[in-house]
């Protein structure tokens, strides 16, 4: 069983060989038009479930599309419409599920449902988001530097601001794709210990710099996210942003990186908070082409899956 679980947790082989695959579709789509039914329909009569118990935008519309684009149909559910948590257990929802479906992705909260559902589901199931990781974001943001800039190795990458879910995936990254990852942010909010040391202990050089304009020097890549999470208590913001001010990514820190670094920023965004718009909307930015490359790179993590 292939399950896409975390960047970690699959071959370093493996995800070149996705990344390769995403480009490969990615480029033999350009010109035909956004309608154009991909070439080969790898998952014509197959069925998807789109599980989300967290909201989204991106994760939805880029895995119900790259679905339909290989030929297959989509099942989209939310929490409140399923006994998921209502009662049911996860392995039994995984159990019956996979009697119904191919091939299951779900976004959720507690990292322990998503491990829990792919002990016990007997099709492959793709983490689109937990509260640990977000390896779909980063599989799509190595797809969108490498596209712009060749490869990632041995490259200088910045995050700025709060060592989240996604800071831990692009650390993992860092130890499977072997560049060099800065974390720049306050000491309550460092990133996952346990991330840090897999991507040391597999070559990466991690250094925290508490100062962001030393971090960001020479910089190939600075990314950053929302400040606030949407399952952060009432009365978070202000404490959070107090903490994280000094971390906003603006147009003369990121004059401090490499003249050619790249910004990105996994959306959606709070202008003006972590990154000002002039960065957002000025030339370092590929914060739109990092939202339509999730579209290739989940379309390759999906067949990866299925070995189609």
């Amino acid at each position: 069983m292939k399950h896409f679980l975390d960047v970690h947790k699959t071959p370093p082989e493996a995800l070149r060989e996705m990344l390769e695959a995403g480009r490969a579709m990615k480029h033999a789509r350009a010109g035909r038009g956004k309608a154009a039914p991909d070439d080969a329909q790898p998952l014509a009569g197959r069925m998807v479930a789109l599980i989300f118990e967290k909201p989204s935008t991106r994760t939805r519309v880029s895995f119900d599309v790259g679905v339909r684009q290989l030929g297959g149909e989509t099942l989209v559910l939310t929490g409140s419409e399923m006994q998921l948590g209502h009662g049911e257990t996860v392995a039994d929802t995984a159990r019956v599920m996979s009697r119904y479906v191919d091939l299951i992705m779900i976004r959720t909260f507690e990292e322990a449902t998503l491990l829990e559902l792919a002990e016990h589901a007997s099709v492959p199931v793709i983490n689109g988001l937990t509260d640990a990781s977000h390896p779909c974001q980063i599989m799509a943001d190595v797809m969108t530097y490498e596209e712009h800039r060749g490869s990632i190795a041995g490259r200088k990458v910045v995050w700025a601001g709060d060592g989240n879910n996604v800071c831990a995936s692009l650390l993992h990254a860092a130890g499977q794709f072997g560049f060099d990852f800065t974390f720049s942010g306050p000491e309550t909010l460092d990133p996952d210990a346990a991330a840090v040391a897999f991507a040391r202990e597999n070559g990466a050089t991690v250094t925290i710099a508490r100062a962001p304009e030393n971090a960001v020097a020479g910089a190939d890549l600075v990314v950053t996210d929302t400040w606030l999470s949407m399952h952060d208590a009432p009365g978070a913001r202000e404490r959070r942003h107090n903490q994280l001010r000094p971390y906003q990514v603006t147009a003369d820190l990121m004059a401090k990186a490499a003249p050619d670094a790249l910004f990105m920023h996994c959306l959606p965004a709070h202008r003006e908070e972590e990154a000002t718009s002039e960065v957002m909307d000025g030339p370092h930015s590929v914060i739109f082409d990092e939202a339509e490359y999730r579209l290739h790179a989940q379309k390759a993590v999906m067949r990866w899956c299925l070995g189609v």
